[in-house]
């Protein structure tokens, strides 16, 4: 076997390490959704800590992915990349022994911590390795593992819980976590940049306050009402993200380099990550909560149903990568957001009882819709920056995308629980019937109704930034109108 050929091996196994590491992080986001109602019940907790399982994994993953990147050009992304499987493979299998739920959200904390590492240091071991089609389709790899990792979610916890209960959720994700430590050690190329600077720990602490305090502060106003706790918190969460832009362009070597968003094609890239969360992401938690909580379906049936919405996300991303050929990027990002768009319109306008094909249509188009955008949006990123930024262009793209995803679904879940005071107030209900409903837990057949509307509400909201962001990417990405970046820094 010629040397070009064991190359060759090599280059595919080293992808296929990195893509199972992209496909056990969001996997184990998104089955902890359908896993959450269980442990609500063994071992039990309030609904504010239990809201922390998937946010504090969120929020670690998304806070420090920015500073991982910088890591990973500085220390070696093989070496930051396989840190980060093998501290988050430990974790998943310490989850079976947790004492309590708020022990869980520590764990899951220090979980997000190592998948940003993982994540972090596997995309920039790519960038480096691969040019041109080949970085391409490389990172349509990644992304479609990504995007199956959150989609396949609810499908593989639905199926593992009917037999085996919530904890073997966690125990799935260690699978993949040692499967990508085997092939990873052995076929994924150490580099580095050897011009990398000194981390920027006033960014990142400021950074991660930020989103700590706005997420926390989000979740109060959902569990509690606007008090003034909540609004303390959103108040503190605003005056550091001024200190975060304060610092950030003070700083000799920035965590984020502000000025890249001077440029209209790298702010197209950042936003399309945004659009997926509020068309896409958000739908996987609230969707299978909705089915279980409103309507009875057991956490197989649910997973079932996903499969909907998860199954275009195993084809249509490679389609989108094959349209290039003959449709610019953001053409086809375009139109796959008013495609979600649309879906999501239907979804608003039918229900699971009035009918179910409709339903399963209505989420079929926005899996395909996400698709699109979906399968270009990884190689956009490294594309728009020179190769020796390739650690801070993902960062700053992963951190955008994750931190969205917190971001998303603790505003989703704080309008959802307001919508659902207000039309608890026209009937009457006391506030803690909306603290239930907002839980996806209905306390009697009668409020069914009032739910639906405030969902069907939601939904409307979440098409409207859907469009929004359709129509500024399309005036970022276009050939005409993007401006391209310096070919240095």
């Amino acid at each position: 076997m010629s040397t070009l050929t064991l190359t060759a091996n090599s280059s595919r196994w080293s992808i296929f390490a990195v893509c199972s590491a992209a496909l056990m992080l969001p996997l184990s986001f998104s089955a902890g959704v359908i896993a959450t109602p269980a442990i609500a019940l063994q071992p039990g907790g309030s609904p504010l800590a239990l809201s922390w399982i998937t946010n504090a994994f969120l929020l670690s993953f998304g806070s420090l992915l920015m500073a991982a990147g910088s890591l990973a050009d500085r220390y070696g992304r093989k070496r930051l990349f396989i840190s980060g499987v093998s501290v988050f493979t430990l974790l998943s299998l310490l989850t079976g022994w947790v004492p309590s739920v708020v022990w869980l959200d520590v764990v899951r904390a220090l979980q997000g911590a190592a998948a940003a590492a993982a994540l972090a240091g596997g995309g920039a071991a790519l960038a480096n390795a691969f040019d041109g089609s080949e970085r391409a389709r490389a990172f349509s790899l990644l992304g479609t593992s990504f995007g199956v990792g959150l989609a396949a979610g609810p499908v593989i916890a639905g199926m593992l819980m009917a037999v085996a209960g919530w904890h073997s959720v966690f125990l799935c994700c260690a699978l993949f976590g040692v499967l990508a430590l085997v092939i990873g050690i052995r076929t994924l190329p150490e580099s580095r940049n050897p011009d990398a600077q000194a981390l920027d720990w006033a960014g990142i602490f400021s950074f991660s306050i930020m989103l700590t305090l706005f997420t926390w502060g989000m979740l109060e106003v959902a569990d509690s009402g606007s008090s003034l706790l909540s609004t303390s918190l959103l108040t503190a969460s605003l005056v550091t993200a001024l200190l975060f832009v304060w610092i950030e362009r003070r700083s000799p070597h920035p965590m984020l380099d502000l000025s890249l968003f001077r440029y209209g094609r790298f702010v197209g890239v950042q936003l399309l990550p945004v659009a997926t969360c509020y068309c896409f992401v958000v739908l996987l938690v609230v969707l299978p909560l909705r089915f279980m909580g409103f309507y009875g379906y057991d956490a197989l049936t649910t997973g079932l149903l996903m499969l909907a919405i998860s199954l275009p996300m195993l084809i249509v991303p490679s389609v989108a990568v094959s349209l290039t050929r003959r449709f610019h990027p953001g053409s086809i990002s375009c139109a796959g957001l008013l495609l979600a768009a649309a879906g999501i319109g239907l979804l608003s306008v039918v229900t699971p009882q009035s009918s179910l094909p409709v339903t399963l249509l209505a989420m079929v188009m926005i899996g395909s819709g996400s698709g699109l955008p979906w399968g270009l949006m990884d190689n956009l990123s490294v594309s728009v920056v020179p190769p020796q930024r390739a650690g801070m262009a993902t960062g700053i793209f992963s951190t955008v995308r994750v931190a969205g995803e917190g971001v998303a679904l603790a505003s989703v879940s704080t309008l959802f629980s307001q919508l659902l005071v207000n039309q608890l107030n026209t009937q009457g209900e006391a506030p803690e019937s909306a603290r239930q409903l907002a839980s996806y837990h209905l306390s009697g057949p009668h409020l069914l109704p009032l739910a639906e509307q405030a969902f069907q509400q939601l939904l409307l909201v979440l098409m409207t930034i859907t469009l929004l962001c359709a129509i500024a990417i399309w005036r970022c990405l276009l050939p005409k109108r993007a401006s391209a970046l310096p070919a240095k820094d």
